[in-house]
């Protein structure tokens, strides 16, 4: 591994192509794709330890990843780690919504103890890629222009550092002290549900090593099969349940899950590390570049992590901007071209995926369309594919619903009227 040299003061800068704030998932994927086109890279990571990883995380990379993983050659080092590729199905008081086997999306389970060194020593390996650990970003350079032009770096001693680069990236999060330090623009929006996870070894759940979920309307609950024989059982109910959960953060998530329609197994089972628990999760959208600066993975768009999207999307959009940028870091057009080709491309990605889950992630009940929708698709192969096609972000919502509704509509009206809700409630309360 290549090391960025520390030097005693920001005055002896040191020049790359692009500086990147942030050596998770986004920032790797980053490294590795511009390193692979020639640039000079400088990857910065304010945690010291190579193998630290993101705790609070499903850990699920969505199918709509899957082949950016697969240009990154990381995935069978995935699975030769132990990930397990899987379906999403879908209990809905309709039944179960479980697409064909051949038109479905296949994610990737893999815990982020082992996803996060494994491609931070990936981006370390790759030539032309400097890593500095233990680098918390202080400040930003600006050049005559006004432009982003690299980052003042702080040490844990207090010593200062300044990387100057033609391209600056921040890919440090949902908190992004990049986006905070270039006053980048943002919206932050409500949530309205909270999240409970812990993972558990012993009998698998039906159906794996496909995932499952629970739409409870408006409550949440799930089942990740993962590496190691263990499973991700996790809950997001709304913010009235908090009270019994933050009692006993365990007993109200085995309670929840045990409850649940055709429950898995979870309380023969054997809970292996801590009780992860998120409270506050505000989705966060910020203008993705300025002029030297570009944001990628949670620093662009941190959306409710119920729709399980926040570590395929980190890979996507690192791939999608080093795409943008590679000509112009090249010299072959300007930066301020690339950058609008990147920004582009993540608006017309990500902004129909992301207008549904912000506003679902009120934690408000199903609307008509949604019902309609998911009773079809627990009824009818062509609707459950149309659903597996959104949920895993493979396909554009507005192209897929212009022909699913209808088709849901007519499944609906042949089947008759969908069921009323109410045979099983797992809202029961511990106190």
């Amino acid at each position: 591994m290549t090391e960025i040299a520390r030097n005693d003061t920001v005055s002896d800068s040191q020049d790359y192509d692009a500086v990147i704030v942030g050596a998770s998932l986004a920032g790797c994927a980053a490294a590795i794709q511009l390193g692979r086109t020639g640039a000079r890279v400088a990857l910065v990571e304010r945690r010291l330890d190579p193998a630290a990883f993101k705790r609070t995380c499903s850990h699920f990379i969505q199918a709509s990843a899957v082949p950016t993983l697969t240009r990154l050659s990381l995935l069978e080092p995935m699975i030769a780690a132990g990930a397990v590729r899987s379906r999403m199905r879908a209990w809905t008081r309709w039944g179960w919504i479980d697409p064909p086997p051949e038109r479905a999306g296949y994610a990737v389970n893999l815990r982020r103890e082992r996803l996060d060194p494994l491609i931070r020593g990936a981006a370390a390996a790759t030539p032309g890629v400097e890593m500095g650990l233990g680098l918390a970003a202080a400040g930003l350079l600006r050049g005559e222009d006004g432009a982003v032009a690299g980052v003042v770096l702080r040490d844990p001693d207090g010593a200062e550092m300044a990387l100057r680069g033609r391209l600056t990236i921040g890919a440090d999060g949902r908190d992004s002290g990049v986006a905070e330090l270039a006053g980048v623009r943002q919206r932050v929006l409500p949530h309205g549900r909270f999240a409970y996870g812990a993972y558990y070894e012993g009998e698998l759940p039906e159906g794996a090593p496909d995932s499952s979920m629970w739409m409870l309307d408006p409550d949440w609950a799930s089942a990740f099969p993962t590496d190691g024989g263990l499973v991700l059982y996790g809950a997001m109910p709304t913010r009235d349940r908090l009270p019994e959960f933050r009692r006993d953060p365990e007993a109200a998530l085995v309670e929840l899950v045990a409850g649940l329609p055709d429950a898995p197994p979870i309380r023969a089972a054997r809970r292996v590390g801590p009780i992860l628990g998120k409270l506050e999760m505000p989705n966060r959208v910020r203008v993705v570049t300025a002029p030297g600066l570009a944001l990628i993975g949670d620093a662009a768009l941190a959306t409710d992590p119920l729709s399980g999207i926040g570590c395929g999307w980190a890979l996507q959009s690192a791939e999608w901007l080093a795409e943008a940028v590679a000509p112009a870091l090249r010299g072959e057009e300007t930066l301020r071209r690339g950058l609008a080709r990147y920004r582009r491309r993540h608006r017309r990605e990500l902004r129909g995926h992301a207008s549904l889950i912000h506003d679902y992630a009120s934690g408000r009940r199903f609307s008509r369309g949604e019902r309609m929708l998911f009773a079809a698709a627990a009824r009818d192969p062509e609707a459950a594919a149309a659903f597996d096609a959104i949920g895993t972000r493979r396909a554009r919502p507005g192209r897929v619903l212009a022909t699913a509704m209808p088709r849901a509509l007519a499944v609906n009206l042949r089947h008759g009227r969908p069921p009323r809700a109410g045979t099983v409630s797992p809202r029961r309360s511990l106190a």
